[in-house]
């Protein structure tokens, strides 16, 4: 079973434009599982701009009502979306056998844990600022 499927009891955060973000980013990483070599890197690139776009209105939310910890989500932001291009240059020469294990393990692992962590109080944080 795809550690990649939507399951509202383990991502649901309350807050709507989150949980579809989180859902669509979910979709995008489970299409690559079992992507044909050739379609590889066109999808994950669709990854890298859903994430950005992602980690940008997030870091606006956050922005807009003053989230204390503003400067550790964004620093982790940064650090996986350097992640991500790194793992898509690696592509870029010829070699996917590190995104494939990644993709298998490393960011199933951090998206879960970020969802339930840094995520949910930020969710907190915005419920408590009147938002939804």
């Amino acid at each position: 079973m795809s550690r990649y499927l939507w399951q509202p009891e383990r991502h649901a955060l309350g807050i709507e434009a989150m949980d579809r973000t989180h859902a669509e980013c979910l979709a995008l990483a489970r299409a690559l599982e079992e992507c044909p070599q050739d379609q590889l890197a066109p999808r994950f690139a669709e990854l890298i701009g859903h994430t950005e776009a992602h980690f940008a209105a997030e870091e606006a939310r956050m922005q807009a009502s003053a989230c204390p910890s503003t400067p550790e989500h964004q620093a982790e932001h940064r650090r996986v979306l350097g992640d991500l291009r790194r793992f898509a240059s690696s592509l870029a020469r010829g070699r996917p056998a590190m995104l494939r294990a990644y993709l298998a393990e490393g960011f199933a692992e951090w998206l879960e844990q970020h969802v339930a962590t840094m995520d949910a109080a930020l969710a907190a944080h915005l419920k408590a600022c009147g938002e939804s």
